[in-house]
């Protein structure tokens, strides 16, 4: 049996969609804080919060192999991560798959990186067989900017000349549905990334050509990056993540020239000029 914590999140419902098209769907099993809200998902779904090591341990009974999706909540993941990887070992989990960050181990996002360093530590210290998924930046990060962008004029970031090899969340879905259905991946850790990298203004510029519009990329500092997405409604603590993140990428920590995604995935990854496409049409 497989198990996927935070199957209702933006990607552990595509890794479900993905998973049902290679085992049956009574073979998965989906962790929720809710499980009233994944009636959707089609296969069981059990009460399984990374802060109840207990509740963990009873979800996890009969799970064989695990995708530990990793929590949205900087500062408390590594501790939450720590309570699902002891609730697998005491459930009698055989491996687990766990959503880590591209190059974690010299990423200059540190902000990111030190927790997803901490769970790879102790998912390898744990004795249960792992594989790592070191997902690179989503494309929906800065698609998500496209109505924004097109409304203001323009495209803001702090990630400078900085080349980003991201890949929708479907990509990544397909590589840990690939992970954890086929063979040949215990004790591997894949560097994720999309097969084309672009700079924010080639990004903004792919947004001209589909739109028709002159939008710009306006570079930032750090700083002031943070201040425009509190203006526009990020809590501050989320603001500043979300700046720092683009500064990293300004020193190349979103790149990656290794196609190990598309690989794993076997097939190219989901092109720029599509993931734009598909925010503009609707």
């Amino acid at each position: 049996m497989i198990g996927i914590t935070g199957a209702t999140g933006q990607l552990g419902r595509l890794v479900v969609e993905q998973l049902k098209q290679k085992v049956a769907a009574k073979q998965i099993v989906a962790l929720v804080r809710t499980p009233a809200k994944a009636t959707a998902l089609g296969v069981e779904a059990r009460e399984g919060d990374y802060g109840n090591p207990a509740q963990l341990k009873k979800a996890l009974a009969g799970v064989e192999t695990l995708l530990l999706i990793s929590s949205n909540e900087l500062g408390q993941r590594a501790a939450q991560h720590r309570n699902v990887i002891e609730a697998a070992k005491e459930a009698g989990v055989t491996r687990v798959v766990y959503t880590s960050l591209l190059h974690a181990d010299r990423s200059a996002i540190r902000l990111l990186a030190e927790e997803h360093l901490a769970t790879e530590s102790d998912l390898k210290a744990s004795g249960l067989h792992w594989t790592i998924l070191r997902n690179g930046w989503y494309t929906e990060n800065y698609t998500a900017s496209i109505p924004g962008a097109v409304a203001h004029g323009a495209f803001m970031g702090a990630a400078g000349t900085g080349k980003i090899s991201s890949a929708t969340r479907a990509d990544y879905a397909a590589a840990a549905a690939a992970a954890l259905s086929t063979e040949g991946h215990v004790g591997q850790a894949y560097e994720l990334a999309g097969d084309q990298a672009y700079s924010l203004e080639e990004f903004a510029a792919e947004i001209s050509r589909q739109t028709g519009k002159a939008i710009p990329y306006k570079h930032m500092s750090e700083a002031e990056y943070a201040k425009v997405l509190e203006r526009v409604g990020l809590p501050a603590q989320m603001a500043q993540a979300y700046a720092n993140f683009d500064a990293g990428a300004a020193q190349g920590a979103l790149f990656d020239d290794g196609r190990a995604l598309s690989k794993l995935i076997g097939r190219p990854t989901t092109p720029l000029a599509a993931a734009v496409s598909a925010v503009l049409q609707n």
